[in-house]
C-alpha cells in the first residue's frame, strides 16, 4: 500500500476559522491554497481608485482581507510571520480547479448544509481521486453532506473539526461519514496527532460530536444552576477557573470571548437534534440569556456580555459585570470562600476536588450540585457520542482547556461519591458504572508498567489507552522509576540509559532544592547513565530563579551569602554545560529567566512548539545571573564573521537582554539566539518532547559524546562597544523611553557585554564574564529601586516601572 503524504492543503473559506486551520498547516510547514467567494459589489475605495469587479484584487479581496485579518491578530494563529509566505490565496470561481494539485481538501464555509452541499458538487469535479476532503462543521451530521456524491468522494470524506483557535487549542474531532474507509480515518487519527500536535479523537457522528455535546452541556447546567444558587458571575468564575484546573477565563468570561451568539446557536441546533436526551430541557435557554441575546449582549465583539469594560469617572478603564438578577451592569464584587481557602497550600489539582466536594458552604454546593449533573450526564454519553470513555476526557481537555476530564474528576473524589452526588440531585447514572461497582472497580483509570488503561464498558474490563508508544507520560513513572528525590525535583529512568530531571516546585521556579537537584542528577547520569533529559509536563516548563530567595537575602543584606547562591546558580549552569554526559533541555510554556538560561546551557534544547522565553530579568531590575549574559556575549562572539560590523551584531544579544524579549512561539526564539539553528529542534505535539528529548540525548551518547573544554576564546570588545552602548542608554533617558533605573540595569548589562573596559578587542573566558555578571547582578541587588521591583513581581506578579 502506498505511503500518503501530505504536501499540499486547500483550505475552502477564509473566515476566522478557515485563516486559522490555513496558518497552522503553514505553522507545519505544508504548502496551503486557500479560497473564498468572489465579492458582488465594489467598496467606496475601490470605485475611488477605478477598480472594476473583474480586477484580480477585487476579485480576492474577500480571501486577502481574512486572511490579513487573522495574520494580524493577537495571539496570532501563525508561529512565524515568514511562514505566511506558504499559504496562496484565490478564489472559488477562478482558481478552484487548482485543488487537483491538493492532498487534502478541508471545507470551512458557513455552517448551511445547502450552502455545504453545493461547495461539494463543485469541489467533486475538480479533486484528483484518492485525495481527502473533510468538513471542520462544529455540527451538522457528516451523513448529509456526501448525499449524491461520487463513490470515491464518499469513501474519502469525513468530517474533521478543529476548535478555535486552531494553533492553541489541541481537540481534533474525526467523524466518519456512511462510507469512509478505515484507512482514512487510521491517516487522520495519526496525521492529526503526529503532525498538526494535537490531540485526536475519532468521534461518532451525532449531534455536536463530543466535546461541544458535552461542554455546551456543563455550560448550560451552569446557566440553570447559577439562579437556583443565587450565584453571582464572579461566584460561578471563581469556583470554574483556575482552582479546578480550568482556564482564568472560567464559564463567563469564556462565553463573552467565543460570543453567547455562537453559544446559542449551538445549544438551540442540540435542542433541536437530541430530543431523546435524558437532560433535553437543560438546553432550552434560560430568560436572562433570552434577554441578552435580544439586547445583542454577546460579549467581546459587541462589546458587552457578561462582563462590559467602561471608562469610570476619573477616566480610568474599569470592568463591570451583570447582575442576573436585575440585568443592570454593576461594579465587580469579590467572591470568597472558605472551601477555596482550604485548597491554597495544594499545588496539585487533581488533589482539591475531594476537599472541594466535602466544603460546607455555597462552594461545597455547587461543587456537588454541578459535578453530580456532568459525571451523570457523562455516563449515559457511551456508548451514544463514543464507546471508549478516555475520549470523552480527551475532548475536554483539548477543546476546552479543562485540566482533567469528567471521568478523572469522579475518579478523584471516587465513584461511589460521585453516584451520591447525582442521586442528591435526582439522577441517576448509567447502569454500566452501577455494573461497573458491583464487580469491584473502584476507579475509570489505572496504570500498569508505565501505560495508561482505562475502563472499557463493553469488555467490562481494563484495556489499554492505544497511541501511547510514541509518549512518556511522566505522572505513569515518577513513582516506579524514581532515582532520586527532594523537595524541588524528582529525578526518573526513562529507560535506555537516559535519566530525566522533572522540576516539581511551585511555578517550578529554580531555588536552591532544584539547583541540588540538577547537580545530583548530572551526579547520577556522569556514574551510571547515558544522558540527562531535563523536561517535566506542567503547564509550564520555569517561570526562573526563586525571586522571593534574592528578596529575602537582598532585603536582610546578606551580600555574601546571596554571592554563593548566584555562583552556585551560574556553577549548576556550567555543570549542564560542562558534564562528562550529553544534556538535553526541554522547554515549553512558559520558560523564563533561569529557565531559559538552563535552556542556554544545554546540548541541545528539544523545545514545544508554544514555548515562550526569554531573558526577563530587567523587569525586576537585575540582569540574567546564572550565566545568561555571559551566554549571549559569547553567542555574539561565535556570530561574529569577516567584515562584521561586529558591534551591530553583539547590539542584538544585547537589545535582546535589555528588552526583556519573549518569544511568542518556539520558532521566533531562533531569531532572539536562544534557540540555534541547525543544533535545536522544535516538536509541535507537546506530548511527544519528553519521548524525543530522550531519543536525541541517546543519540549524542551514541555518536560518542566528549565533554566539552571549557572557552577562553570569547572575543569582547572592551570600551568600544561601551561607549556606543552608554551613548544608547543616555539617549533612551533623555527621550523619556526609559526611566533612571532603567538605565543604570542597562550600562550595568552594558559593562558585562562589553567584557569590562577593557582598551581594546580582547579573548576572554568563560569565567571572567560570570564573574562580570556576578558583579552587576550583586550591585543592583543592593539598589532600593531594584528591590521595588521584585517585591511589586512578588505581590502582583506584573514588572514595575520605576
Amino acid at each position: 500500500m502506498s505511503i500518503r503524504r501530505i504536501k499540499e492543503v486547500a483550505v475552502i473559506g477564509s473566515g476566522i476559522m478557515g485563516s486559522g486551520i490555513a496558518c497552522h498547516f503553514a505553522n507545519i510547514g505544508v504548502k496551503v491554497l486557500l479560497l473564498d467567494i468572489v465579492p458582488r459589489e465594489l467598496t467606496e475605495a475601490e470605485k475611488a481608485k477605478g477598480l472594476t469587479l473583474e480586477d484580480k484584487v477585487v476579485r480576492n479581496r474577500i480571501v486577502n482581507n481574512s486572511l490579513q485579518a487573522a495574520l494580524k491578530s493577537k495571539p496570532s494563529p501563525i508561529y512565524h510571520q515568514k511562514f505566511a509566505s506558504r499559504i496562496t490565496t484565490g478564489n472559488l470561481e477562478d482558481d478552484i480547479e487548482k485543488v487537483a494539485k491538493a492532498d487534502w481538501i478541508i471545507e470551512v464555509v458557513v455552517e448551511r448544509l445547502d450552502i455545504k452541499k453545493q461547495v461539494f458538487e463543485k469541489l467533486d469535479k475538480f479533486r484528483t481521486k484518492g485525495t481527502l476532503i473533510t468538513s471542520n462543521t462544529s455540527g451538522i451530521p457528516i451523513h448529509f453532506m456526501s448525499e449524491g456524491r461520487s463513490e470515491d468522494f464518499q469513501e474519502h470524506f469525513c468530517g474533521t473539526h478543529f476548535f478555535n483557535p486552531a494553533r492553541y487549542l489541541k481537540l481534533f474531532e474525526i467523524i466518519p461519514g456512511p462510507k469512509t474507509k478505515q484507512e482514512v480515518l487510521d491517516f487522520l487519527n495519526v496525521y492529526g496527532e503526529k503532525f498538526l500536535g494535537k490531540t485526536s479523537v475519532i468521534a461518532k457522528d451525532t449531534p455536536a460530536f463530543i466535546g461541544n455535546r458535552i461542554g455546551i452541556f456543563s455550560i448550560m447546567s451552569l446557566f440553570h444552576a447559577v439562579k437556583d444558587l443565587n450565584m453571582t458571575v464572579e461566584e460561578v468564575d471563581k469556583l470554574t477557573g483556575p482552582v479546578i484546573g480550568r482556564p482564568k477565563s472560567a464559564t463567563f468570561r469564556t462565553v463573552d470571548v467565543v460570543g453567547l451568539d455562537t453559544l446559542i446557536h449551538v445549544a438551540n441546533g442540540l435542542y433541536e437534534n437530541v430530543p431523546d436526551d435524558e437532560r433535553h430541557q437543560l438546553f432550552a435557554l434560560p430568560n436572562f440569556i433570552n434577554t441578552m441575546h435580544e439586547n445583542k449582549w454577546w460579549g467581546s465583539k459587541s462589546g458587552q456580555g457578561f462582563y462590559k469594560k467602561v471608562t469610570n469617572d476619573k477616566g480610568q478603564s474599569e470592568i463591570l459585570t451583570l447582575d442576573l438578577d436585575t440585568l443592570e451592569y454593576r461594579g465587580k464584587k469579590s467572591a470568597k470562600f472558605g472551601t477555596l481557602e482550604q485548597t491554597k497550600a495544594i499545588d496539585n489539582v487533581i488533589d482539591r476536588f475531594p476537599i472541594l466536594v466535602d466544603g460546607k458552604d455555597k462552594a461545597g454546593e455547587f461543587y456537588r450540585k454541578s459535578f453530580g449533573a456532568l459525571l451523570a450526564y457523562v455516563s449515559y454519553r457511551i456508548p451514544e457520542i463514543t464507546d471508549q470513555l478516555y475520549k470523552i476526557d480527551d475532548a475536554m481537555k483539548a477543546g476546552f482547556g479543562w485540566g482533567h476530564g469528567p471521568f478523572q474528576i469522579w475518579d478523584a473524589i471516587g465513584i461511589k461519591k460521585g453516584i451520591e452526588f447525582a442521586k442528591s440531585e435526582g439522577l441517576e447514572v448509567a447502569d454500566w458504572i452501577n455494573d461497573m461497582v458491583t464487580n469491584g472497580f473502584e476507579s475509570f483509570y489505572t496504570v500498569k508498567d508505565g501505560d495508561s488503561y482505562a475502563y472499557d464498558p463493553e469488555k467490562k474490563d481494563y484495556r489499554k489507552i492505544p497511541g501511547q508508544d510514541a509518549f512518556i507520560i511522566l505522572d505513569n513513572i515518577r513513582t516506579s522509576k524514581e532515582v532520586f528525590k527532594n523537595t524541588g525535583v524528582v529525578v526518573e529512568d526513562l529507560g535506555d540509559g537516559i535519566l530525566n530531571l522533572e522540576f516539581r516546585s511551585k511555578m517550578n521556579t529554580i531555588g536552591s532544592d532544584v539547583l541540588a537537584g540538577i547537580n545530583k542528577a548530572v551526579d547520577i547520569a556522569e556514574k551510571d547513565f547515558a544522558g540527562l533529559v531535563v523536561g517535566n509536563q506542567a503547564a509550564n516548563f520555569s517561570v526562573g530563579a526563586n525571586i522571593g530567595m534574592i528578596f529575602m537575602m537582598a532585603v536582610e543584606q546578606e551580600y555574601d551569602e546571596l554571592n554563593m547562591a548566584i555562583r552556585y546558580f551560574q556553577d549548576t549552569m556550567m555543570r549542564m554545560r560542562y558534564s562528562s554526559i550529553p544534556t538535553v533541555a526541554a522547554p515549553h510554556g512558559m520558560s523564563l529567566g533561569g529557565g531559559c538560561e538552563l535552556c542556554l546551557h544545554a546540548d541541545k534544547v528539544v523545545a514545544a512548539a508554544e514555548t515562550y522565553i526569554g531573558l526577563v530579568e530587567f523587569g525586576v531590575g537585575v540582569i540574567p545571573g546564572g550565566g545568561g549574559t555571559k551566554e549571549m556575549t559569547l553567542r555574539a562572539s561565535d556570530t561574529f564573521r569577516k567584515n562584521d560590523v561586529e558591534l551591530n551584531v553583539l547590539q542584538g544579544y544585547f537589545l535582546t537582554i535589555g528588552m526583556a524579549k519573549v518569544s511568542t512561539s518556539a520558532y521566533e526564539a531562533y531569531d532572539l539566539g536562544i534557540l540555534q539553528q541547525g543544533k535545536d529542534i522544535v516538536v509541535v505535539n507537546k506530548d511527544r518532547q519528553i519521548a524525543t528529548a530522550k531519543r536525541y540525548a541517546q543519540l549524542l551518547s551514541d555518536q560518542g559524546y566528549t565533554k566539552p573544554i571549557p572557552r577562553k576564546d570569547v572575543k569582547v570588545l572592551g570600551k568600544q562597544a561601551l561607549g556606543m552602548f552608554l551613548v544608547g542608554t543616555d539617549s533612551m533617558e533623555a527621550g523619556k523611553y526609559i526611566s533612571e533605573h532603567d538605565k543604570k540595569i542597562a550600562n550595568k548589562l552594558a559593562y558585562v557585554m562589553a567584557g569590562g573596559d577593557l582598551s581594546e578587542s580582547s579573548l576572554v573566558s568563560e569565567q571572567y564574564l560570570l564573574d562580570l555578571e556576578r558583579e552587576a547582578f550583586l550591585s543592583l541587588c543592593t539598589e532600593r529601586k531594584t528591590l521595588e521591583r521584585i517585591q511589586h513581581m512578588l505581590k502582583t506578579g506584573k514588572p514595575l516601572r520605576n
